[in-house]
C-alpha cells in the first residue's frame, strides 16, 4: 500500500489524485509511458490525468546502482538538457519526467529506475535477474544485442540461462499488443487472442514449442516460457492485475 491515498500535485490543475489500481491500461501523463495496474488519478469527472505511481515518488538511487557507478541520478520533469535522451534501461526515448545522472551520462524512466533487480515466484525454483551484458538470445528479437549505435539497455535473465528478454523488447511488444487490443477486457475470454499475444512477446520459443506436440517435456518447457513472461511483465509494468495475468492462462491440457 501507498504512503499517501490522496496526493498533492503542483502541475495538474485540480487539487488532488486519488490512489487506485487501474482496471485497464493507461498512458501516464508524467513520464508518457504505458502503465498498469497502481497509479495516481484526478477523480474530478472527465479529467483523464494519471500519474504512475513510479512518476510520484522520488527515489535516491535505483536498486540496480551499480550498473551506473559513481553516478547520482536526479528526478527532473522535463529534461534540462538538449537533445533527446534515451533510458538507460530499457534503451527507449524519455518523452516526459525522467531522472537523470547528475554528470548528464545517464538517464531512467521512472519506472525503469524502479525495475527489481532480483526476482522469483515463491512456489519455482527459477530466479531471474537484471543483467547489463547477457549470454543468451532475446525471445523476441533473437539476438544478444539490440541494433548497432544504440544503447543496449537492460535484460532479464533466468538463473538457468534458458530464458532473456531486452527491458526494451519487452517494452514495445506490450505497446505492440496495446496497439493491437489484445488487453481489451472482451478479449482476455478469446483463446486465440491470448495466443496471438503471447506469440507476439516470444514469437520463435512459441512457434517452436507449439509445433512439438503435448508431451510432459515440451508442456513442461511451455509452463516455464510462461512463468517467466509473467514475471519480467510485472516486473517492467509493476503491479500486476487482471487483464496481464489472464494472457498467460493458456490451456496446458
Amino acid at each position: 500500500m501507498p504512503k499517501l491515498q490522496m496526493l498533492n500535485v503542483d502541475d495538474h490543475p485540480h487539487d488532488q489524485l486519488e490512489w487506485k489500481e487501474s482496471e485497464v491500461p493507461f498512458l501516464c501523463n508524467g513520464c508518457k509511458e504505458l502503465g498498469f495496474g497502481l497509479c495516481y488519478e484526478c477523480p474530478n469527472n472527465g479529467c483523464n490525468f494519471i500519474l504512475h505511481e513510479e512518476c510520484t515518488i522520488r527515489r535516491p538511487a535505483p536498486p540496480f546502482q551499480q550498473f551506473f557507478k559513481s553516478c547520482n541520478f536526479e528526478f527532473y520533469k522535463k529534461n534540462p538538457l538538449p537533445g533527446i535522451r534515451t533510458c538507460d534501461a530499457c534503451a527507449l526515448d524519455i518523452q516526459g519526467y525522467l531522472y537523470q545522472c547528475s554528470r548528464g551520462d545517464f538517464d531512467l524512466h521512472p519506472c525503469c529506475a524502479n525495475l527489481p533487480p532480483v526476482f522469483s515466484l515463491s512456489d519455482t525454483n527459477m530466479k531471474i535477474y537484471l543483467r547489463k551484458e547477457i549470454n543468451s538470445k532475446c525471445l523476441k528479437c533473437q539476438t544478444m544485442k539490440r541494433p548497432a549505435g544504440k544503447v543496449q539497455g537492460l535484460s532479464y535473465v533466468s538463473s538457468d540461462g534458458s530464458f532473456c528478454y531486452h527491458v526494451a523488447c519487452l517494452k514495445e511488444a506490450c505497446l505492440d499488443n496495446w496497439k493491437r487490443g489484445y488487453f481489451k477486457l472482451d478479449v482476455v475470454a478469446d483463446d486465440k487472442k491470448k495466443a496471438l499475444a503471447l506469440q507476439n512477446l516470444a514469437p520463435k520459443e512459441v512457434a517452436l514449442r507449439g509445433g512439438q506436440g503435448q508431451s510432459s517435456k515440451n508442456m513442461k518447457g511451455i509452463k516455464w516460457l510462461l512463468i517467466f513472461l509473467k514475471l519480467v511483465v510485472s516486473a517492467v509494468f509493476g503491479e500486476p492485475f487482471t487483464l496481464i495475468s489472464t494472457l498467460f492462462q493458456i490451456s496446458q491440457n
